[in-house]
């Protein structure tokens, strides 16, 4: 099987394709932690991609249990039918609603489960997961009959790390934490989606952006997402590179802010740094 290792279109850290070819090695989850927008969920298409394997996709929300990966028993649809005389309801099985982890533990291949915002769930949910992510099986109670994996899964799990993690949970897991992309990992990353784009552009662009990420008391800093967001726009609105040069000392809005600030504070911070700015001027 092959390794994962950058691609051109995802540009990977060294230290992120080796902890994704180690979790693969070990057979343990790859817990990928990091702020949104530094590509966290693209990984696991691109881990699937890199070894040639199918991906199932579990987005966990803040009201899913960990048994809904597993199964459900839909008791109120058998409960219906009994009522109308079906003669499925004397089969228990059919009213047993297959999870995520399910398809990919019965899968005729391996494949790659992503288990995207782990911490969104309740504090219970990763505890609940233990013992199935670490033999790879489960019971069915209904049917009284047990899940196996048929090839070990690739899994791999993210957290915008809104909430601590059980240490139990962090144990079974292979660690990386993707940090921000530093000025030189952007300008590939910025290539690689706009190969086109107008070097000078490009420069003051990652000037500003930087710059505003460096404002202190963001409450949301804009992520790798939102500027190319931005230079998409940038591009399509062709500015010229002057409505975009700013002083080092002086902090303005950016043309298009929209793709960058994300709430009404940030947009207030930056008009006060602006005001006093240009007073201060």
């Amino acid at each position: 099987m092959a390794g994962f290792k950058s691609t051109e279109k995802y540009i990977a850290t060294r230290d992120l394709e080796v902890a994704v070819n180690a979790a693969v090695t070990l057979q343990r989850p790859l817990l990928v932690k990091g702020e949104p927008g530094t590509g966290k969920t693209v990984l696991a298409h691109e881990v699937a991609a890199a070894l040639g394997l199918p991906l199932i996709e579990w987005h966990v929300k803040s009201t899913t249990k960990a048994q809904q990966g597993l199964y459900e028993y839909d008791a109120v649809s058998r409960l219906r039918d009994g009522q109308l005389g079906d003669p499925r309801v004397h089969d228990i099985s059919n009213y047993i609603v297959r999870g995520k982890l399910w398809d990919a533990f019965e899968a005729d291949e391996q494949v790659v489960v992503l288990i995207d915002e782990v911490d969104k769930a309740d504090i219970e949910f990763p505890n609940d997961l233990l013992l199935e992510l670490d033999r790879m099986q489960f019971f069915v109670y209904e049917t009284r009959k047990t899940v196996a994996a048929k090839h070990r899964p690739v899994v791999i799990i993210t957290s915008n790390n809104e909430k601590e993690l059980p240490d139990a949970f962090l144990r079974r897991c292979f660690f990386h934490y993707i940090r921000f992309p530093d000025r030189e990992t952007m300008e590939r990353i910025v290539q690689a989606h706009y190969p086109d784009i107008r070097k000078d552009l490009a420069r003051e662009a990652l000037n500003v952006f930087f710059q505003v990420r460096d404002v202190p008391g963001l409450k949301k800093k804009p992520a790798t997402s939102e500027l190319l967001d931005w230079l998409k726009l940038l591009m399509v609105e062709d500015l010229p590179v002057e409505a975009l040069r700013t002083n080092e000392k002086q902090v303005v809005i950016p043309p298009l802010y929209g793709a960058l600030l994300k709430n009404e504070q940030d947009v207030h911070l930056f008009e006060r740094l602006a005001f006093l700015a240009r007073r201060g001027g």
